[in-house]
């Protein structure tokens, strides 16, 4: 019988709703977990008011890092023993104070470079993320740590990218899909490896798209599998 985890997860979500969502099916799914009982705990903070994070990078709106950093301090006060925040663009506020923290964080970007590193034979895949996450630059700079390299689209398919994201925040997961196909046909037309899912609205649209899986990395369950390995020690 295994043992239930000793450690609390505490996830910061509302990020968007639907990607914190489909994060907590993700570790159900993939806990090595016979029943109930072998699950671990998990303590949840869903802020949907918190500032839009590309909005508050790119400065077309409020920024987002005293909320996203009250809420993590809450949820340490509240018992988690490490934390998880299925947002990408969250972690380039919560990189300035990480250090900060009183417990250790799941880092989403470093957990889905290593995902990608593992996946691609060339080295390097396609990013696919927010105008905020591409403009900050988090994904190269960590992807350079681990000799790894990202492609990066057009203007014109970034912003059908972007697109795809408002898309799935508003629900509208059948026309997120049939852009995600769009994009990415444009994509391995010009270069056969890859897609990195930088944002965790994105692995919604490409499930949507009907296009194969094992060709893309998802960042949430990247975050996924890395929550695992260290809740349950492996």
């Amino acid at each position: 019988m295994l043992d239930r985890p000793e450690k609390t997860l505490g996830v910061l979500g509302g990020m968007g709703p639907a990607a914190c969502a489909e994060f907590l099916r993700i570790l159900a799914r993939d806990c090595p977990a016979h029943d109930d009982s072998e699950h671990p705990k998990i303590i949840m903070l869903s802020d949907p008011a918190t500032p839009d994070r590309s909005d508050g990078l790119m400065g077309l709106g409020p920024d987002p890092l005293p909320v996203i950093r009250k809420n993590l301090f809450a949820l340490a006060e509240w018992g988690a023993d490490v934390l998880a925040v299925p947002c990408n663009t969250a972690h380039y506020f919560i990189d300035r104070f990480r250090e900060e923290l009183p417990v250790p964080l799941v880092h989403i970007v470093e957990a889905t470079v290593e995902a990608a590193r593992e996946l691609s034979q060339g080295n390097c895949s396609w990013l696919l993320a927010t105008d905020g996450t591409q403009k900050s630059l988090i994904y190269p700079m960590c992807a350079e740590k681990m000799r790894y390299h990202f492609l990066k689209p057009t203007q014109s398919q970034q912003d059908k990218v972007q697109r795809c994201v408002r898309l799935v925040k508003g629900g509208d997961l059948k026309m997120a899909g049939e852009l995600m196909r769009e994009v990415v046909q444009e994509l391995w037309g010009e270069r056969d490896v890859p897609v990195t899912m930088g944002c965790t609205e994105l692995p919604l649209a490409y499930e949507a798209s009907g296009l194969p899986y094992e060709h893309q990395v998802s960042s949430l369950k990247a975050l996924s599998d890395a929550c695992i390995r260290v809740l349950y020690e492996l």
